[in-house]
């Protein structure tokens, strides 16, 4: 079996620096929609140098190394084709503060392997950490189809009751058609976001936009909707990627606030609010 959830889980942890400046900062924000208007002052915060401040979802792509869903398939025990690859989901505990430029230190291991039957997740845990400490902490779950029924761990089956009531916020988000291939150049060079014969390979009509870049668009909406704008007051972001989302659709995004939590759906307008993300969770300060 190409995964051996022993060996993977029992390997000792990779440990590598990554490096940043303000024009990865800029250039990721601009590859989640930030800019528009132009010259809006609360666009400006997260595009203009001297005014930068770090959407915490900026982690997931710090380095501009590989994401998750790539560095997890080259971890001890893991050998398995990109095209049976999906990133099933993702979460993010940020320590402290991102700072606009830095050096740090990641840790990453493959925390556990879990038997869905016709599929495989993986977790790959990434702690990253600076001169002056921990800084945050990364899961991805890795969706491999077809690897599963060994008879391993299912793994944990709870999740999060839907938030019920109206939402409190409700904002749409328009996807431009060439964001796949601005996002990429922040580091995810995945041809299942740019080449249309890939993405068939693997099962999609066209190329598909990255999960972490949905995750971003929705991170930005609920800390300029709900959380004054602020980034720094992002304890926690947790989402699973329910569905896929094309460039040139719509994202609608609603958000009950739930006092130090805010639930939020996101749903393809174009294709009858098909889900793109659920049981997603912004734990605030």
């Amino acid at each position: 079996m190409p995964i051996d959830a022993a060996k993977a889980v029992a390997a000792e942890p990779r440990s590598g620096e990554i490096s940043w400046t303000a024009k990865d900062v800029q250039l990721y924000h601009l590859g989640i929609g930030a800019g528009l208007p132009a010259t809006d002052p609360d666009e400006l915060r997260y595009t203009l140098e001297s005014r930068l401040q770090v959407l915490p979802s900026f982690a997931t792509v710090a380095g501009s190394g590989a994401p998750g869903v790539i560095s997890g398939l080259s971890m001890p025990g893991v050998e398995v084709e990109l095209a049976r690859v999906l990133h099933g989901g993702q979460s993010l505990e940020i320590h402290r503060p991102l700072p606009v430029e830095g050096t740090a230190t990641t840790t990453s291991r493959i925390a556990a392997v879990y038997d869905k039957g016709k599929a495989a997740v993986l977790v790959l845990r990434t702690e990253v950490a600076d001169a002056d400490g921990p800084l945050w902490t990364n899961d991805s779950q890795i969706f491999v189809k077809g690897e599963g029924g060994w008879g391993g761990d299912r793994g944990p089956s709870a999740r999060p009751e839907p938030p019920t009531g109206e939402p409190d916020k409700v904002v749409e988000r328009r996807i431009r058609e060439d964001q796949a291939l601005l996002y990429r150049l922040s580091g995810d060079w995945n041809p299942l976001h740019a080449d249309p014969e890939f993405a068939a390979k693997a099962g999609f009509e066209r190329p598909i936009l990255h999960g972490l870049c949905t995750y971003g668009i929705t991170l930005k909406a609920v800390v300029d909707t709900l959380l004054g704008g602020d980034v720094g007051r992002v304890r926690s972001y947790a989402t699973r990627f329910a569905g896929v989302v094309y460039p040139g659709e719509t994202l609608r995004i609603r958000m009950w606030d739930q006092g130090d939590a805010v639930r939020v759906a996101v749903t393809v307008v174009e294709r009858d609010d098909a889900p793109a993300l659920t049981d997603t969770v912004v734990h605030h300060a």
